[in-house]
């Protein structure tokens, strides 16, 4: 638009968020400056990446720095850095718009909770908006650091339906942002209250955040430089406080929280790199709503040079909840996404740090356990992902697997492979489990109970995704991995009957066995006596190969082809039911039906014909 001046309104997305910022985040108003410095340090880091190419976008003025200055008369307070600035339409792009950076997702997450509506905003990353919840006006000024003086931008709003746009005469690049403050925030035109919370908050940033010093109680024009300046990864681990750890963690996250692990590292040798990985302590909303083509990645650094912001290519997918930096002195500076394909260095930079983040994770397991409970019901379904994407790496994230057992007091107390093992009985050769919609479907099969008569204990794998996994890992130390639902238990070697016994019991079975092989025809592969069974009538059992019953309904469902396979029904003799098929000539054909159908809805397949089963139930109950 060539209109020097214009008025606009927000799109839909960012009122909503303006809305929620200024009346959810009442507990954390100081958030605001954490917010506004973060975007001015990363606007310096564009900059002096972008003058690697082009020195003449410093224009002499090489210093790159933030400042934050107060007009206690005026009540306001500004920040202003000297990056890398924005043009007219990247003011409308960065502000007046947000649907592009994740934001109707987002908003679609948000539930009627405030106070969980002031979680997701804390992951989500408040940014320039966290500005609102302290002023009732905001003033943004910027010059594109290519720019001329003339083409500088302003920006306005009260941060309700609207902004105000106008071309200025800028003689300096960057950007400076001014609150002008609501009446009950005074204390935030106290200087030292600013410094008090830059010192918590952005003492990582690795640029000046300077601050006029105080001569007779009043600012001077001369400045103070009231944080470290040097990049936090940089410095020795035995210098840095952990309030220090979390700080720069926040600044990367835009995280309310503190995180939950991290792992500090400098590497020398082959490669040269620094790496700081964090582990969060809630899932970011972007790992939950963006899924595993919306990842952040980590922060890249060349030689203390910021790179780029989501380098996707440091870590593998199944770990995208990491958050934190990787400084390489080995990749040139002007690397790109497509050159970092294509770098040799770059494999070798990936299972480093993928080794650093499985570290890690061993070490909350072994040492600090609740914390990696916590870890687990948050990102164990991503983590699970990585035995079918990391081959080299597949003994240890079994190895941190956990899921609840036959065992288990409860569906929150779970197990690992390890644990399962120390407690095997003797002569037991195989890991047990069994895959299902649920705990209490997993833990109520039928399958189950010749397992639990036996005192063997059974994995219960209840989450869509473990089917899936379990197709890439057939063992585990050693032991076979056996799923409770396909194929012959050899339960003999357990404590169940032997098979001679085995023997007598199909062949005083032959007559039912027969009988059901010719009312369900083709319904079934086979009918058999079950060695699995001891209370229950009967269950379907898949060969060892077949797609196990939840995959095929979830790759229904999502409108794949699924592979048929006929599964067998054994049954158990001894039943009241099975003995009646034998008796009862009249129902035959009904109670045969029933016992397949049953085993059927146990094992949560849909039924054909739901009426028809009904029917026939109403019936035979009457």
């Amino acid at each position: 638009m060539n209109a020097t001046a214009e008025t606009r309104p927000f799109e839909a997305e960012v009122a909503q968020v303006l809305h929620l910022v200024t009346h959810s985040l009442y507990s954390h108003k100081e958030i605001f400056l954490r917010e506004l410095i973060s975007n001015a340090s990363d606007a310096c880091d564009k900059l002096r990446f972008e003058a690697l190419g082009k020195p003449e976008l410093l224009a002499g003025d090489t210093d790159l720095h933030i400042d934050v200055s107060v007009d206690k008369d005026a009540r306001t307070i500004t920040i202003r850095d000297n990056g890398i600035g924005m043009t007219r339409d990247e003011v409308i792009a960065n502000i007046g718009t947000i649907a592009s950076s994740g934001t109707r997702k987002f908003l679609e997450a948000l539930s009627a909770d405030k106070k969980a509506d002031a979680n997701l905003i804390g992951q989500f990353g408040v940014g320039f908006y966290s500005a609102f919840v302290v002023a009732d006006k905001v003033t943004l000024v910027t010059r594109k650091a290519d720019m001329a003086a003339g083409e500088g931008v302003r920006w306005e709003s009260s941060g309700t339906g609207e902004y105000t746009l106008e071309s200025v005469n800028a003689t300096e690049r960057g950007t400076s942002v001014t609150l002008h403050l609501k009446a009950d925030e005074d204390e935030f035109l106290q200087p030292w209250q600013l410094r008090s919370l830059i010192a918590r908050y952005s003492d990582h940033i690795g640029f000046p955040i300077r601050m006029p010093k105080d001569k007779d109680g009043k600012p001077s024009e001369e400045w103070d430089v009231v944080n470290q300046a040097s990049a936090l990864w940089t410095r020795p681990k035995a210098e840095i406080k952990d309030e220090e750890y979390h700080a720069f963690y926040k600044h990367i996250s835009h995280d309310f929280n503190d995180p939950l692990a991290w792992t500090h590292n400098r590497v020398e040798g082959n490669q040269n790199f620094t790496s700081l990985l964090y582990v969060p302590a809630q899932a970011p909303f972007d790992l939950l709503m963006g899924g595993r083509d919306e990842r952040k990645g980590l922060k890249l650094y060349v030689k203390r040079v910021f790179i780029m912001d989501a380098a996707e290519q440091l870590l593998p997918a199944y770990l995208r909840f990491v958050r934190g930096v990787v400084d390489s002195d080995d990749l040139p500076l002007n690397v790109s996404r497509e050159i970092l394909q294509q770098n040799r260095n770059l494999e070798k930079l990936k299972s480093a740090c993928t080794r650093r983040v499985l570290d890690l994770l061993d070490k909350l397991a072994k040492d600090e356990p609740e914390k990696f409970t916590t870890f687990w019901k948050t990102f164990g379904n991503v983590l699970k992902e990585g035995l079918s994407e990391d081959f080299a790496n597949k003994e240890r994230i079994a190895k941190l697997l956990r899921f609840a057992s036959t065992k288990s007091e409860g569906a929150a107390q779970t197990v690992s492979f390890d644990d399962y093992i120390g407690r095997m009985k003797a002569g037991q050769e195989s890991i047990y489990f069994i895959t299902a919609d649920g705990y209490a479907a997993a833990k109520g099969s039928p399958q189950l109970e010749a397992l639990k008569a036996n005192d063997v204990e059974v994995m219960l794998m209840v989450d869509r995704i473990d089917d899936w996994m379990m197709g890439y890992l057939n063992e585990y130390a050693g032991k076979k991995l056996r799923n409770v639902a396909k194929g012959d238990l050899e339960l003999d070697k357990l404590g169940g009957a032997s098979a001679e016994a085995r023997k007598e019991t199909e062949k005083a079975a032959e007559g039912v066995v027969k009988k059901l092989k010719e009312l369900l025809g083709e319904r079934v592969r086979e009918v058999r006596v079950s060695t699995r069974l001891t209370d229950s009538p009967a269950c379907i059992v898949l060969d060892e190969h077949d797609m196990g019953l939840v995959m095929q309904r979830l790759l229904k469902q999502a409108g794949q082809d699924v592979p048929t396979s006929k599964p067998a029904l054994e049954i158990n003799p001894a039943h009241a039911l099975v003995k009646r098929i034998e008796t009862d000539s009249a129902h035959a054909a009904d109670l045969a039906l029933l016992l397949l159908e049953q085993a059927q809805l146990l094992e949560g397949v849909a039924l054909e014909d739901p009426a028809a089963y009904v029917r026939r139930l109403n019936a035979l109950i009457c």
